[in-house]
C-alpha cells in the first residue's frame, strides 16, 4: 500500500492512498493524522473514498513529533569519510521546519557555501513502542519513504555536534509517498537500491544491504532511549558519494536539480534555489 499527503488547490492537504494515477481520499488531513489512528492500516486499505486531485506532494508526514537521523550507517560512506565502523548508531535530530515535499524547492541559505546531498531511506513509525524487542520493532514500522538529508557542511563542522548543519529550514525533500513493508522485498528489512543524482549525473548508488544498522535494529536501539510514536521518522543514513568527500568537493548550486530515487519507493526531484532574504 502506498500512502501520501497531497496538497489540494484550496491550499489544504489530504491523506490519500495511491493507486497508480488515482489518489483515493482517506478522509484525513495528512498521513501523520492517519497513523495516529490505532487501526490506520485497515482504515487506509478499506476506505473507498472518492478520487481527489492534487497539486503536488507535501512531506509524507508534514509535522512528525520526532525526526531522528543516523549518521555514518553505510559501510562505503564510513570508509569514504576515513572512519571506523561504529559499535552503536550515531544519532542526531532534525526538525519539521526542514521538511519539504518531494518536488518542492530546496532553499539554499545565503549563510552557507557548502550545501551537500545525502540520499536516505526514511523509516516511518506506525505504532507506539518503547524498549522494543526485535518483533516489536518490525511491527512498529509503518513503512518507508525517500528522504534527502541535505546538509550545510560548513555549519555542520563548526563544532563536534552536527545539528546546526542538518536542519536548515526548507532543505529536506521527504516523499513522494510511504510504502508499507508488505510491498517490499525483505519487508521490514527491505532490500532496496538508493540512487542520488545531481543535474542528471548519478552521484550516489548503494543497496540497503550495506547498512551497518538495519531499520529493525534502529527502531530497537532508539526506542530504548525514548518512546517512538506514530508518525515519527528515522532517517537511516546515506551511502558514499556525498559532495563533501569528493576531490575537489562539490556542492549544490542555485538552479541545480537533486533527484533521489529508491526502488519501490518512488522518486523525489527537487530544484535548489538561492533563498531570498529581505
Amino acid at each position: 500500500m502506498k500512502l501520501a499527503t497531497i496538497r489540494t488547490a484550496d491550499g489544504a492537504t489530504r491523506a490519500v492512498r495511491v493507486e497508480g494515477e488515482t489518489l483515493v481520499d482517506l478522509g484525513l488531513a495528512d498521513v501523520g493524522e492517519l497513523l495516529a489512528q490505532p487501526d490506520w492500516a485497515e482504515r487506509a486499505a478499506r476506505t473507498r473514498g472518492s478520487a481527489v486531485a492534487g497539486v503536488g506532494y507535501a512531506p509524507v508526514v508534514p509535522r512528525p513529533g520526532k525526526i531522528i537521523c543516523v549518521g555514518l550507517n553505510y559501510r562505503n560512506h564510513i570508509l569514504e569519510m576515513g572512519r571506523e565502523l561504529p559499535r552503536y548508531p550515531t544519532l542526531f535530530a532534525k526538525y519539521p521546519e526542514a521538511l519539504i515535499g518531494a518536488n518542492d524547492e530546496i532553499q539554499l541559505p545565503p549563510e552557507s557555501e557548502q550545501v551537500d546531498w545525502e540520499a536516505e531511506l526514511a523509516i516511518v513509525i506506525g505504532k507506539t513502542v518503547r524498549r522494543a524487542t526485535e518483533a516489536d520493532a518490525a511491527e512498529a514500522i509503518a513503512g518507508f519513504a525517500v528522504l534527502n538529508d541535505v546538509t550545510a557542511r560548513d555549519w555542520q563542522y563548526r563544532s563536534p555536534m552536527w545539528l546546526q548543519g542538518k536542519t536548515w529550514e526548507g532543505s529536506t525533500p521527504f516523499g513522494p509517498y510511504l510504502v508499507t513493508p508488505d510491498e517490499l522485498p525483505g519487508g521490514s528489512r527491505p532490500s532496496l537500491t538508493l540512487t542520488g543524482s545531481v543535474d542528471g549525473e548519478v552521484v550516489q548508488q548503494a543497496d540497503t544491504s550495506d547498512l551497518v544498522f538495519d531499520p529493525v535494529a534502529l527502531v530497537r536501539y532508539i526506542s530504548t532511549i525514548l518512546t517512538l510514536s506514530p508518525g515519527d521518522v528515522i532517517a537511516s543514513g546515506t551511502p558514499g558519494g556525498v559532495g563533501h568527500a569528493r576531490k575537489p568537493a562539490r556542492y549544490l548550486a542555485d538552479g541545480g536539480v537533486l533527484a533521489t530515487e529508491i526502488t519501490g519507493l518512488g522518486r523525489s526531484e527537487a530544484k535548489a534555489v538561492a533563498e531570498s532574504v529581505a
